[in-house]
């Protein structure tokens, strides 16, 4: 209990930034999970929107397997981002292992099929209610895709919102692609592993408080945007 009440103290402090050197450690984990989250989805809902209204066969076993892939274990996509960015890896000329960018790059990864899941079903519940409106205007596929994605853009924050939360509470992958430098690649996740590791468990819990308010901090703003842009429209 005492530790617990201390990590509301230390978190107090933090806020009041009795502790700068920890903002660059917050910044760096939003700019990292954020361009993470908007790299993802510029794959992720084109792939979802052409599932969506795409039928072929073993459509059911794709489907299948994107959704097992929204669990992916983000060690092991770490260990393989790692191996494709490593001096033996057919990336490693880029010279970018145990940086931000390679860190990036791996929660682009983990998040894309959890984006990918959760749009392609909004899509798919969508076009059911748009679906014979658009053909009645012999609205081609392109055209198809872009009414959906734009009709459906406040429940497909929703999957954004899930994505950016995924990568911004992970751990396994940066740790393993970016190393944990101080002042280059610590983020909040692995220097609150790191300070359970040195026994500093008021530290931790605080970065751990201050972790959850930034991605509530996040879901609040998103929800605001749509409720304005709802109202504006209604």
């Amino acid at each position: 209990m005492s530790d617990f009440l201390q990590s509301l103290s230390a978190t107090a402090d933090l806020l009041a930034g009795a502790s700068p050197h920890v903002w660059p450690i917050v910044r760096l984990s939003i700019e990292v999970s954020g361009s993470a989250t908007v790299l993802a989805a510029a794959i992720a809902l084109p792939l979802a929107a052409w599932l969506a209204l795409t039928p072929f066969r073993g459509r059911d076993v794709v489907v299948a397997g994107l959704n097992s892939l929204m669990g992916l274990p983000s060690v092991v996509v770490g260990l393989v981002v790692y191996l494709l960015l490593s001096r033996a890896g057919p990336l490693g000329s880029l010279g970018i292992l145990f940086s931000p960018p390679a860190m990036v790059i791996a929660q682009t990864v983990l998040v894309m099929p959890l984006i990918t899941a959760l749009a392609r079903q909004t899509l798919e519940d969508a076009l059911a209610e748009y679906g014979p409106y658009l053909a009645s205007l012999n609205a081609g596929k392109a055209a198809t895709i872009r009414t959906l994605l734009f009709e459906s853009r406040f429940s497909l924050s929703t999957a954004l919102l899930a994505g950016f939360g995924r990568a911004a509470a992970e751990v396994g992958a940066v740790l393993i692609v970016g190393g944990n430098i101080d002042g280059v690649t610590r983020v909040m996740t692995t220097a609150i592993a790191l300070e359970t590791s040195k026994g500093d468990l008021p530290l931790a819990l605080a970065l751990g408080l201050l972790l959850v308010l930034m991605v509530l901090v996040v879901n609040l703003a998103a929800h605001g945007v749509r409720a304005y842009a709802a109202h504006r429209h209604g």
